[in-house]
């Protein structure tokens, strides 16, 4: 295990130094274009069938903002922007239609964050876990403000561990969090098989104001709010080309923006813009939903209490309950996520691959809640997501004006921060970042990624040989 462990560092190393080469080998072997595809995921299909994306943008206009990105982040930003400054004009652009990329694509796990490493320390740590909560409690708060219909529950999500070892250890890691005010706590064996039908796991910590969000129908209940509040919104509008300046111009397919801000709101897709290409690279996962299930069903899996949990490998497993009744279930398999060679930013397999995906999945599910056999799955859907080398997220603002604004890189752990980032922003913006100064995501730096063909090869090599240890929290 030590010697697996030492690979994994190696192999990050590798990474960082073959980085350097960006010059030459990024015009050998140039990215992809940029490719969005539709979002055909439970939470849109099932929950917001009749929705009908905005006109796109065509011709040109003038704006105080533009926000690029129709997810949680520019959601998040335009709403908290559009509510301080009311005489700004804020634009938001979107490629295809609100929640169409990862926040509309996901498990559907809404979690605190907690440094995905090492504990940075007592009063950082309950910080970091302060900021998130009170992130999950300013959207129930929009929520509850605009009367807005969305499916979210905060019930408790667990992480459970399959190792006798690290089950044991969770329990000194409770003890440290209980010390610092939260208020999680370990479940044993015997109670995971009880209240959620769970057969291979030796312990978990329950997270018990943790729970589930639909993201695609929260951000697209969002739009007539963010309307009322005076933001232009156009979806079918990718954005091209970004020049910049005191003035900034967006390129779209009908048009043009010239802002005094611009928001970068991209995550997964920030690469196609120039940016972050370096720190953030694109991964394909597949999610899929059972049910709607009945109460019967319920019984029969085992599961009672809860809005959903993961597990603790590498090749990490997720799965939640919807209020409505579906299970929907993620990872789990290392054909469960994908890279494409060039940054691919849109899902290109077969039939066979997405079967082989599937299965992997089916198989997982099966081990853990070995009642959920004989469930057909009703839905399978992928989505992209952008990670990190070091999995950090990464928010601030930068050029030569201070003037572009980001919140990139959430590694699949982005539903709480990606809301939270949309008041992060709006602080830079109004010149006051106080609230948020010292916190890791804040300009953090970030471990260089390499280009094509060293990006895939080390993709492939790390996620094969190293990709099925546990992660810890070291």
């Amino acid at each position: 295990m030590e010697a697996m462990r030492w690979l994994g560092r190696a192999l990050t190393m590798a990474a960082q130094a073959t980085a350097v080469t960006w010059t030459v080998w990024g015009r050998i072997a140039p990215e992809r274009p940029l490719e969005i595809d539709e979002n055909d995921a439970l939470w849109a299909a099932a929950y917001t069938p009749d929705y009908r994306p905005n006109p796109p943008l065509r011709g040109a206009l003038r704006a105080d903002v533009a926000i690029i990105g129709g997810g949680f982040t520019g959601v998040s930003t335009a709403y908290h922007m559009s509510r301080r400054f009311p005489d700004r004009r804020i634009v938001l652009l979107e490629a295809r239609s609100l929640g169409n990329g990862a926040t509309g694509r996901n498990g559907g796990m809404m979690l605190h964050w907690l440094p995905p490493e090492e504990s940075l320390g007592p009063e950082l740590d309950r910080r970091i876990y302060q900021v998130t909560d009170q992130g999950m409690d300013t959207i129930q708060a929009i929520i509850r403000r605009h009367r807005l219909d969305v499916s979210c529950r905060r019930d408790g999500c667990l992480t459970v561990f399959t190792d006798p070892r690290r089950a044991e250890e969770a329990h000194a890691e409770v003890e440290y969090r209980r010390s610092l005010g939260i208020p999680d706590r370990f479940v044993d064996r015997e109670t995971l098989e009880r209240e959620l039908g769970f057969q291979a796991g030796y312990g978990a910590i329950l997270d018990p104001r943790a729970g589930q969000l639909n993201g695609a129908q929260y951000v697209r209940a969002l739009r007539p709010v963010l309307q009322d509040q005076g933001v232009e919104i156009y979806e079918q509008t990718p954005v091209y080309r970004v020049d910049e300046g005191r003035i900034i111009r967006l390129v779209t397919p009908q048009g043009e923006v010239r802002a005094d801000a611009v928001v970068l709101a991209t995550n997964g897709y920030t690469g196609k813009l120039g940016y972050f290409r370096d720190a953030v690279f694109p991964v394909i996962a597949h999610v899929m939903a059972l049910g709607p299930l009945t109460p019967e069903d319920w019984e029969a899996v085992g599961w009672r209490r809860w809005a959903g949990y993961n597990d603790d490998l590498d090749r990490i497993a997720y799965s939640t309950r919807t209020q409505e009744g579906y299970m929907v279930f993620g990872g789990g398999s290392r054909h469960a996520v994908e890279y494409i060679f060039g940054n691919g930013t849109a899902y290109r397999g077969d039939a066979r691959r997405s079967a082989r995906a599937l299965a992997g999945m089916r198989r997982t599910l099966h081990r853990y809640l070995p009642g959920s056999r004989d469930l057909p799955v009703v839905s399978h859907w992928t989505g992209t997501l952008g990670l990190t080398l070091r999995r950090n997220v990464l928010m601030g603002v930068r050029g030569e004006y201070r003037n572009l604004y980001y919140a990139v890189g959430f590694s699949g752990h982005g539903v709480t921060l990606t809301n939270v980032a949309g008041e992060v922003l709006t602080d830079l913006y109004a010149g006051d970042d106080c609230r948020w100064r010292g916190l890791p995501f804040l300009f953090d730096s970030y471990s260089p990624l390499p280009p094509e063909p060293f990006r895939w090869l080390g993709y492939q090599l790390f996620t094969r040989v190293v990709g099925h240890l546990p992660r810890e929290r070291r």
